[in-house]
């Protein structure tokens, strides 16, 4: 355990931060396994409901800095494509 203070802070600002995180990183990858999940089910309108959603939450943890842009973009892409791909 640190013994300088501002060391301490940081400890609790890092843990606060790693949690944000990680509750962020939990909702965006609950709302791709929702349009995976749409896309299985062959549910071309539940799909496009659902990547809806996941877009607006995978650019809001690229805005927060959870995800780097590219990966945020990477990760709506391939989804749209995925959706695009069902007959």
């Amino acid at each position: 355990m640190a013994n300088i203070k501002s060391a301490k802070k940081r400890i609790l600002v890092n843990n606060a931060k790693a949690d944000r995180n990680k509750a962020i990183k939990s909702g965006v990858k609950t709302a791709v396994k929702k349009v995976n999940a749409a896309i299985e089910a062959n549910d071309k309108a539940a799909a496009s409901a659902a990547l809806l959603a996941a877009t607006s939450v995978i650019d809001k943890a690229s805005t927060k800095g959870v995800y780097h842009k590219n990966t945020a973009s990477r990760k709506v892409s391939r989804l749209t494509q995925a959706i695009n791909k069902m007959a």
